[in-house]
Order: structure tokens, then C-alpha cells, then sequence
């Protein structure tokens, strides 16, 4: 049986902590262990079908085996569109129930007057009005916050609230036991020059945010593609390359030589911080699924610590993370981190990283002192309390 999506309406300007406050308490839902915010094209285009079946597949292993919030535009075409259809073909009734966000302007939303209401269910029609310049929800997201700035047909400030709500979450703590906040990563599928932006303004952020490309997919995400594959480490271009990139760059978006410099230099811009860009390439022999890039991508573009990278893992509860690219021969471990790793592991109830760290040289004799007997004790009391 199909969910009825919850909808809310918002001012662009609505304090973050208050539309937070809403989602948890309210909604009832609970703070995500990771953010993935997919951009691309608002207007429907093609995935080859592998690319296709690849992409939803590993979208939807990230988010169930995570806990993830995926975000989106929300509307029936495009980006969104495929994001939905990931839903609809590669969810599991018996795990977790996915939280798929779409950030919407009000203004764009056809017959957005049929959702008007206060606590009440409203039928909604899904299919567009091939002659109209508005857009309809995608059904398969279970939530939108509808951005309302007072114009009508215009993007804009939808995406700035987008943004500062991805930060605003960035600082919640990802479990009570961490430290960290909760993770955010950028998943580029095809896309229009302010895709390119949006990739601009996430890896020159403090600290920047990890972005995952998907090779093949089309205009924005082929040019970051080509661009990552044709620069050293330093964010130079290949000598010889400049030209052919900015032709790209006009025969993609048919722009004139003033805009394909300025997005050249966009470009350019994103390459100096190359390292928080993965480029997943479906076709690729060594190529890992789409959800381990994502994480692995978070892991190494975020320049967290070995201890911080496993607590991470920990709160993902993906032990194959942890055994690939942080319990690996030569990682040098301070007296102590793995036995707070291994406190964590029992205390969350993670069996696999408690054999995994057994494995990796944790003593349980050294381990289980009388204080920490006493912790264990007293925080598996405290849970039955709350139970």
C-alpha cells in the first residue's frame, strides 16, 4: 500500500531550527545518519538502462542500510523523476522506511491550491499539463516542504533554503555517543550549469562538502567528468585541453564564447578542489556500487580522522566500510581509539564491528575494566528505562 506524501508549505525565509523542530517532532522523523542531495536536470531526460538500474539500486542501499534523508526538487520530471522511480523499483517492504525530501518552490507547483489545507488529506493529480510552464510532485517522495516566496513559475530561493537546511543538519550530532555531525554529500545526475554552481559552492565550502558525479549521465555531469579525468592533482588542466572543454562547454548548454569562458572558469574553480569529487563511472572494470562510492566518498573527502571515519561507519552500521578503507594494514591507531570503538560497538548493538574489532587486536581482558563494566551496565539499564 503507497504512503500519502506530508506536505508543507514554508516561507522562503522560515527559521531553521523551527522547520527542523517540525520534521523530527511532528513528522516524526528521525535525524538522519546522512544527508545525500541529489541535483540534475528539471527537464525529463534518458538514463541508459544499466546506468539506470545501477543508480536506483545503490541510491536506495545507501539510504536504507544507512538511515539516510535523500533531498531532492520533488517535482515529476527530471532528476527527481528518476530518484522516484529508484523508490519505486528497489525498495524493500521489510527494512527501514526511506525519508525522500523534495525542496520545492510553491510558485511552480500546478494546481498547488488542491493541497491547501491544515491536517487533512488532499487528492493531488500527478500528471503535468503538457501546455502548461508549471510542474506537478513526484508521488514516490514521502515528504515536501513547498517554498513559498510569493512569485509564481520561479526557482530560486528554494535552493538557498535547500542549503541552509543541509548546514543546519550538518551541526545535529549524529548519534548521542558521537561527536560528529551528520554527513552531507552532493549526487550529481545529468544537470544544467547551476548544477555546476552548486558543485562550485559545495567543495569550496568549510568544510567542503563531498560531491559523487555519475559519468554518463549527461551535460553537467559529463563535463565534471571530462574535467576531473583531464586535470592533475593540483586542479590543472591537461595542456592542449582548454579549447576543446570550453567547445564542450558551448555545444552542451548552446552557449555564446563569454558564457562558456565564465563557466570554464567555474570549472577550473572546481578542479582546485578535486579531491572532494568522485567520478562514479558505471562502465568502469574496478568500479564499486554507487552506495559505497557515496560513503566512500564521504570517508575521503571530508579529511576526518581514522577514529572519526569509523565512528561514522559505526553509525551507518556498514562493517564492510570499515573493513575496505579504515581497519586497513598500516593505519596508525592512538593508544585506546579501537577500545572506544569497540565501547560504542557494544553499546549500539553493532555484533559484526565488535567481531571486526576483536579481529583487528582488541583485547576483551584488557577491555573490559570495572569502569567500563559499570558504563555498559548503567547504559543498558538506561535503555530498558526508556523503553
Amino acid at each position: 500500500m503507497a504512503l500519502t506524501p506530508t506536505v508543507l508549505r514554508v516561507s522562503y525565509d522560515t527559521e531553521l531550527h523551527q522547520l527542523l523542530h517540525l520534521m523530527l517532532k511532528e513528522w516524526l522523523m528521525e535525524l538522519p545518519k546522512l544527508l545525500i542531495s541529489v541535483h540534475g536536470g528539471s527537464q525529463n531526460f534518458e538514463l541508459p538502462p544499466k546506468l539506470k538500474q545501477i543508480f536506483g539500486k545503490g541510491l536506495i542501499k545507501a539510504a536504507e542500510t544507512t538511515g539516510a534523508w535523500i533531498v531532492t526538487e520533488g517535482i515529476n520530471t527530471g532528476t527527481s523523476r528518476h530518484v522516484g522511480d529508484a523508490i519505486k523499483d528497489h525498495t524493500s517492504p521489510y527494512l527501514r522506511k526511506i525519508c525522500i525530501i523534495g525542496i520545492t518552490p510553491w510558485g511552480v507547483i500546478e494546481n498547488h491550491r488542491d493541497l491547501i489545507g491544515q491536517d487533512v488529506v488532499r487528492p493531488y493529480q500527478t500528471l503535468g499539463n503538457p501546455l502548461s510552464k508549471l510542474t506537478s510532485l513526484n508521488s514516490k517522495h514521502s515528504h515536501f516542504i513547498l517554498v513559498d516566496d510569493g512569485t509564481v513559475g520561479k526557482y530560486g530561493n528554494e535552493m538557498k533554503l535547500r542549503r541552509k537546511l543541509e548546514k543546519y543538519i550538518a551541526l545535529q550530532r549524529i548519534h548521542t555517543r558521537m561527536g560528529q555531525g551528520v554527513p552531507v554529500v552532493g549526487l550529481v545526475i545529468e544537470g544544467g550549469p547551476n548544477v555546476i554552481l552548486t558543485v562550485w559552492e559545495y567543495v569550496r565550502d568549510t568544510p567542503p562538502v563531498p560531491v559523487v558525479v555519475c559519468e554518463g549521465t549527461g551535460r553537467a555531469a559529463d563535463l565534471l567528468s571530462f574535467t576531473h579525468k583531464h586535470t592533475a592533482d593540483g586542479g590543472k588542466l591537461y595542456p592542449g585541453l582548454e579549447d576543446e572543454l570550453i567547445l564542450m562547454i558551448q555545444k552542451t548548454f548552446n552557449f555564446g564564447q563569454k558564457q562558456s569562458d565564465h563557466l570554464f572558469k567555474i570549472l577550473m574553480e572546481c578542479m582546485e578542489h578535486r579531491e572532494s569529487i568522485t567520478i562514479f563511472d558505471a562502465d568502469s572494470e574496478e568500479q564499486q556500487d554507487i552506495d559505497l562510492a557515496i560513503l566512500t566518498a564521504l570517508l575521503r573527502g571530508t579529511n576526518t580522522s581514522a577514529s572519526d571515519q569509523l565512528s561514522l561507519a559505526l553509525a551507518w552500521d556498514r562493517v564492510d566500510i570499515a573493513k575496505k578503507n579504515i581497519l586497513v594494514y598500516g593505519q596508525h591507531w592512538k593508544v585506546g581509539s579501537l577500545e572506544q570503538a569497540m565501547l560504542d560497538a557494544l553499546v549500539m548493538d553493532r555484533v559484526d564491528f565488535v567481531k571486526l574489532l576483536i579481529e583487528n587486536g582488541v583485547s576483551m581482558h584488557r577491555f573490559l575494566t570495572i569502569s567500563r563494566l559499570e558504563e555498559l551496565y548503567n547504559t543498558v539499564c538506561t535503555s530498558f528505562r526508556y523503553f
